[in-house]
Parts: C-alpha cells; structure tokens; sequence
C-alpha cells in the first residue's frame, strides 16, 4: 500500500456527514424548495453525486496523463435536466457511496508521485490530483452549509 497524499478517511468521512445533514427530513422536507429556482436538499444531494462523477472522471484523466482539459459542467442544468427533486435521497447518496469506495480503492493502489500528476482545469489553470481531491472534500463542506440553511429556512427558523 502506498503513502497517501489525502486522508482518505476524511474523504470518505463525506457520505456520513451528508446522512448526518439530512437525518430526520421527511420526503416533503428533502424535497422543498424555498422559491423555484432555488435547490431542495435532494438537488442539493444529486449536484453531490454529479460533482462526485465529474471528480472521478477528472481523476483518471490526470492518471493518464491526458492532454485534455478537465471537464467543467453546467450544475443548474444537470440539477434540472435530470429532475433530481425527483429523486430519492437514499438512492443518491448510495451512488455518492458507491464513488467514494471506487475511488478510495483507486487512491490506495497510487504512488506518493500520483499525486502531485496534474491536469489542466477547465479554465487553463494547472491542478495537482491532490487539489482535486482536496477540492472536492471542500465543496462538499460548502454545501453541508447550504443544506444547514435550507433545513433551517423550511422549519420557519427553529431549528
């Protein structure tokens, strides 16, 4: 097994912290919504498991070396095109699960050089895999906050 240059078990810490944010909200609560163009925490989750694929996709292209740049997405129009508030919350964060543990078998099997393998992000800037991954952990927490409010904001503030 190779040295990490992420803690993986912070990494796959996110799934429980997403069960965690949403414990207690019934089907009606994961799916409100405080104005149309605002996201449910089920959008919420399904931006997760889009960004979780993009992320993976992102990994293995920096893996192989491949001159292509990063792939961005348009998160309103995945959210939306997909009708995620449609979805259910149990079955989005077992295929945010399901990345997780994929990509922590992967992360297992690198060398301490992997690592520092970049890529070119979708705006021409240079990227470590490390920063990607890092980035990820940090854009859940960004959303982990967001969820907070939207449970707050449905609940009239009494939370």
């Amino acid at each position: 097994m190779s040295q990490l240059a992420i803690d993986v078990h912070t990494y796959l810490r996110t799934h429980e912290q997403l069960k965690q944010a949403i414990e207690g909200l019934t089907e009606e609560g994961l799916r409100w919504k405080a104005a149309p163009n605002s996201w449910s925490v089920t959008e919420v989750l399904a931006h997760l498991a889009d960004h979780n694929l993009i992320v993976s996709f992102r990994i293995r292209e920096i893996l192989a070396r491949s001159e292509a740049r990063l792939p961005a997405f348009n998160q309103d129009a995945w959210v939306a095109g997909q009708r995620a508030n449609e979805g259910h919350a149990a079955d989005i964060l077992a295929a945010f699960k399901s990345l997780l543990d994929y990509n922590s078998l992967l992360f297992q099997r690198l060398e301490p050089g992997d690592w520092e393998k970049t890529g070119t992000n979708a705006k021409g800037e240079t990227v470590t895999l490390s920063a990607v991954v890092r980035g990820f952990v940090a854009h859940l927490e960004h959303h982990l906050l967001q969820i907070a409010k939207i449970r707050n904001h449905e609940s009239g503030g009494a939370r």
